[in-house]
């Protein structure tokens, strides 16, 4: 399956210059434990950061850091583990162990924010594909059994 049919496209989004309060009230009102930190150039949104529910508390929370005070850019993780929405949620899957991230922000062809595939979407893909497994045995099973009679 391609990224671009997996990921959420309602990708929640910020600028580098929100507050640390702004983003986890963004967090609390799109009820997500991230947000994808974009550089928005005539209104494209480029991905250039991440900044997650545990970055705000392990980083501002825990050092005394003032949260109204604290930007996003200050403790944003700009290593990016970025995908395009062409792959195949195989080669996601490969990249997030690779790297050991949960989240991948997906792009379209011209580097723009699309959506974002996390380690549970792809969870909840296999755990489908699994049953649909057990419904091919199942359904042989019933076959066998009805034409051994």
């Amino acid at each position: 399956m391609k990224l671009k049919d997996l990921c959420v496209l309602d990708v929640a989004c910020c600028t580098r210059d929100l507050s640390i309060v702004g983003a986890a009230r963004m967090m609390r009102q799109q009820h997500t434990g991230d947000l994808i930190v974009v550089d928005d150039v005539d209104g494209s949104r480029e991905p250039v950061g991440i900044v997650t529910d545990r970055d705000i508390v392990v980083e501002v929370l825990a050092l005394g850091r003032d949260p109204e005070q604290t930007r996003v850019d200050e403790i944003m993780t700009t290593r990016l583990v970025i995908a395009s929405s062409s792959e195949d949620a195989g080669a996601a899957l490969a990249r997030m162990r690779t790297h050991g991230v949960r989240r991948i922000p997906v792009v379209d062809d011209d580097a723009v924010i699309l959506g974002i595939v996390t380690l549970d979407d792809l969870l909840k893909l296999h755990a489908e594909q699994a049953a649909a497994l057990l419904d091919v045995i199942t359904a042989e099973q019933t076959r066998e059994s009805r034409t051994r009679r």
